[in-house]
Parts: structure tokens; C-alpha cells; sequence
């Protein structure tokens, strides 16, 4: 055996281990099942100040949700239920 293993197998465990996948994932804390389009409180978590939807890397969604959600917030800007620009670009060219 090796120093390497033996020394391995002689370390105590850890007190608190790390978390297995780091910080948790937004729509599991949420327990979503079903995105839909009329849920706007909720799609409003997963764009941008600016109106922009958030990219996965930042959402920590797998590609099926984030085209899911994609999709929903598309209808849900053609449905006049969400804008597709903030209101926070107008109010800073106001002040100009």
C-alpha cells in the first residue's frame, strides 16, 4: 500500500462535510412542477432588471426548464402579462 492510501484511510471524517451540489437550485426550493405563463411572480425571479431572461448559468436550470421557462415568458410578454422592457431603461432616459 502506498503512503498516500494509508494516509487517506488514517484521516478523520470531516465535522461538516461540504455540500454535495453547493447551492441549492431555485425551482427545487420552490418545489415547481409546472411552469406556466400566468405565474408572473414567478417568472419575474428568472429575468433580469433590464428585462432580459437570465441564462442557465446563472438560473441553474437543465436545458429542458430553461426552454420551458423561456417559453412561458415569451407568452407571458405576448399575453401583456409581463413587459419586454423594464420599466427602470424608461425612467433612466426620463431623467436625462
Amino acid at each position: 500500500m502506498t503512503k498516500i492510501a494509508a494516509a487517506r484511510r488514517d484521516r478523520k471524517p470531516r465535522p461538516n462535510p461540504p455540500p454535495a451540489f453547493g447551492r441549492g437550485r431555485p425551482h427545487h426550493e420552490a418545489r415547481i412542477t409546472y411552469i406556466d405563463y400566468k405565474d408572473t411572480n414567478l417568472l419575474r425571479k428568472f429575468i433580469s432588471d433590464r428585462g432580459k431572461i437570465r441564462s442557465r448559468r446563472v438560473t441553474r436550470l437543465t436545458v429542458q426548464q430553461q426552454r420551458a421557462m423561456a417559453r412561458a415568458i415569451k407568452n407571458a410578454r405576448e399575453m401583456a402579462l409581463l413587459p419586454y422592457v423594464s420599466g427602470a431603461t424608461s425612467a433612466a432616459k426620463a431623467g436625462r
